[in-house]
């Protein structure tokens, strides 16, 4: 079977690492305001966007360019300059949905990518769009086998994009759900004037709300108190559908999410794809993969609609129902490169031998580790250091200076 590519995503450096680390084949991020993450403080900017791109093609990585929003006839210029950038740095490839983006991308030259905000769901309209695209995020609302007809009809018809190759296409694999059709929302707009398609949504939809009769005032009992905030997304234990159905690229959401979630999601998602092309892929394996992704930041999990459902499945709480949480510990003050061994200083809870840690940083990206042997500022070994205290440790690989060090820490459920 052949190889799914794995895109991750990249909110800032330390981020972009832990998906190279993971294993990506592709990168994605924004620059600036024309992206869907503009509101968020989880992006690059045009003075980092070159070095992020040499970090990308030094490690064998693709990097794609959100530029995603709908665009004013007053940005215009602000879009042909990032896009003259974006071909001046060799950016793989531009994710748009603004048709002025599109025609204006490849009119330099550069690839384009289709984004979910287009709603492509029949191949007509793949069809009108790949004069100027060789890639289609189809319509996230889409069974695997309304999918599977599209593929099919690209085979038949060879529908090709303008590098003369059959047109690919890539789903979200992973990650959070909207519950607007593709993320065309208008919430944030109506509630505080900020718009989700100006990449400005504040997640209106994430509260919780109650539901009265107008006419008696009485509340009306939901099956849900967060009745509008879906579930994550997670496809990874029918993967070997999404393969059967002519899937190319599994994208993984979270541009706005921590670097210890892009590193196990890409992991995960990158051990999964390589053991369905050598025929491993097994329920033992879906099982340790699943346990993996519920250690980080998750909302609950669903199959999206790729299974036929028809209606979402909502969220039961706020926030994260992960089972582990991270809390920083220290800073490392010192690498020593011939001992493979870190010096940290202690801010805030203890450290003991045994514990798991993060050490974070934007050039080391995410190291884990588990602490075998514990030395005290005095050489000694001891089993433990205490808030303020100077120690250090054996890491497996390099760290660097003013790297954050975190302690993993098990949820316990109520």
């Amino acid at each position: 079977m052949r190889r799914l590519e794995v895109l991750a995503p990249a909110g800032n450096f330390a981020c972009l690492r832990a998906a190279i680390q993971g294993g990506a084949d592709s990168v994605f991020l924004g620059v600036g305001e024309l992206n869907m993450r503009a509101s968020s403080n989880t992006n690059f900017t045009v003075e980092t966007l070159p070095e992020a791109v040499e970090i990308c093609h030094k490690a064998g990585v693709k990097l794609y360019l959100t530029v995603n929003t709908i665009v004013y006839n007053e940005e215009l210029e602000a879009v042909r300059e990032t896009l003259v950038l974006a071909k001046r740095v060799g950016v793989d490839a531009i994710i748009a949905s603004d048709q002025a983006v599109i025609v204006m991308a490849r009119e330099l030259g550069l690839r384009v990518h289709l984004s979910t905000q287009l709603s492509i769901s029949n191949t007509e309209a793949l069809k009108f769009y790949s004069h100027w695209a060789d890639v289609a995020v189809l319509a996230r609302e889409l069974s695997l086998e309304q999918v599977r007809r599209i593929t099919d009809d690209i085979r038949e018809q060879q529908i090709c994009g303008p590098s003369g190759e059959l047109i690919q296409i890539e789903i979200f694999s992973h990650g959070a759900l909207c519950m607007a059709i593709s993320g065309k929302c208008y919430l944030s707009l109506h509630e505080v004037n900020r718009s989700a398609n100006r990449g400005s949504c504040v997640q209106i939809c994430r509260r919780s709300y109650e539901l009265r009769d107008k006419e008696t005032d009485n509340a009306i009992e939901v099956d849900n108190e967060y009745l509008m905030s879906p579930k994550d997304l997670k496809t990874i234990h029918f993967l070997n559908k999404i393969a059967d159905a002519g899937v190319s690229i599994l994208k993984i959401e979270g541009r706005a999410r921590a670097p210890e979630y892009v590193l196990t999601v890409t992991q995960c998602y990158r051990e999964a794809a390589d053991a369905l092309a050598e025929g491993r892929w097994n329920e033992e394996m879906v099982a340790a993969w699943d346990a993996r992704l519920t250690s980080v930041f998750n909302r609950g999990f669903w199959n999206g609609y790729y299974l036929g459902q028809r209606l979402g499945e909502w969220s039961p709480h706020y926030g994260s129902a992960a089972t582990e949480k991270k809390v920083q510990l220290g800073l490392v003050r010192n690498f020593y490169d011939r001992l493979s061994v870190a010096e940290v200083v202690i801010h805030s809870e203890g450290l003991h031998v045994g514990d798991s840690l993060f050490i974070i940083g934007e050039t080391t990206g995410v190291v884990t580790l588990t602490v075998e042997e514990l030395r005290n500022d005095a050489g000694e070994r001891c089993n433990e250091l205490k808030k303020g205290a100077v120690g250090a440790f054996r890491v497996p690989t390099k760290v660097r200076k003013g790297d954050k060090v975190f302690l993993r820490q098990t949820i316990v459920s109520q």
